[in-house]
């Protein structure tokens, strides 16, 4: 991605922003007008944005050519929209988890001014992708499937994180739920699909494609964002927090992390009683033995394992697809995750 595309995708949040705060099926006034600019300050183009520009990455490899104008701004408000999608996630996802930072400042939720505001800023959040799609899609013949897109994948987004939630459920902390087959599935729903799959999914439409007939691009991106997933279940224990940005606190959160559904596998009676008795207590001589008995089973080989056969299984599968310019777009992705340290 050239910083040149990088800047005009910037530009294009600042046009659809002045658009937003200019509704004209709301009378502004002043303070509500400061206010979503406010707040879309904060909580959209924080990030990384990689899903967003991968949406432009995508159908620049898909065209095979220099993107005109209109290109690059229509394939650039489609990646805006996949950012505020997950504006809209993570806005809940704090409050919902009682999280305290995010991206390396205070969640939204916890300004002084803001506390439960934030429930109805989430809403606001994802309200705006539909005006951004009409606004500028509405006469494009992929329009409704775009918009059909988008509802699909929040559906199967809010779906997995239910199963997350109700997985964990404080007071009820039993291990014995976890296992390899519960957490691909929370996986893949609450984070594959509107990771991976939609960014490129957005590209297809626009190329004009039919995704009916890309069943198995969207397969190999799930299984993409399944093996982002263990990266970042890994990351949260054995990263280093000043790479990966925060601390990791899935031993402490009863998480249905990737390591300890691996650790039940291999652990033997002693060793699972040791998880049993430790895993999601605040306390840090648990948190320490829990990362002690990873280090004793070697989850650091097993993940490295892990991973080796999971990036040669996903070449294959891209490369047994028929067209260059697909596989150009699935191996970009994989090319910006594979043993990533952040």
């Amino acid at each position: 991605m050239s910083t040149d595309l990088k800047s005009k995708f910037l530009e294009v949040y600042d046009t659809l922003k002045s658009e937003l705060i200019n509704d004209p099926a709301f009378e502004f006034d002043d303070d509500s007008r400061q206010w979503v600019e406010k707040m879309l300050d904060y909580n959209v183009p924080g990030g990384k944005l990689n899903r967003g520009l991968s949406v432009v990455d995508s159908y620049q490899l898909l065209k095979g050519e220099e993107l005109t104008e209109d290109e690059i701004f229509l394939s650039s408000a489609l990646g805006w929209c996949v950012e505020w999608l997950q504006a809209y996630f993570l806005v809940l996802d704090d409050i919902m988890d009682e999280s305290h930072t995010r991206r390396g400042q205070p969640c939204w939720f916890r300004l002084p001014k803001v506390g439960m505001i934030a429930a109805n800023d989430g809403i606001i959040l994802r309200n705006h992708i539909p005006r951004i799609l009409k606004k500028h899609f509405r006469g494009k013949p992929y329009y409704i499937d775009l918009v059909d897109l988008f509802n699909e994948v929040e559906f199967q987004t809010a779906s997995g994180q239910m199963i997350d939630l109700i997985t964990t459920l404080v007071g009820e902390k039993d291990l014995s739920k976890y296992s390899l087959s519960i957490h691909r599935r929370i996986v893949q729903y609450k984070t594959a699909y509107y990771s991976f799959y939609l960014p490129v999914a957005c590209a297809l439409l626009m190329f004009g494609e039919d995704l009916e007939k890309h069943v198995e691009v969207k397969d190999v991106l799930v299984e993409m964002g399944t093996y982002f997933q263990v990266q970042d279940d890994y990351l949260d224990c054995f990263g280093a927090p000043e790479v990966i940005g925060k601390i990791g606190t899935d031993i402490e959160d009863f998480k249905c992390s990737w390591l300890v559904v691996k650790a039940l596998e291999l652990a033997d009676q002693e060793q699972n009683k040791l998880l049993h008795e430790n895993y999601g207590k605040k306390d840090p001589a648990s948190v320490a033995k829990v990362k002690e008995l990873y280090h004793t089973l070697n989850l650091q080989g097993v993940f490295e394992d892990y991973e080796s056969k999971s990036y040669e299984k996903l070449i294959t599968s891209i490369e047994a697809h028929p067209s260059k310019a697909v596989q150009a777009v699935l191996k970009s992705f994989l090319g910006k995750i594979y043993k990533r340290q952040k």
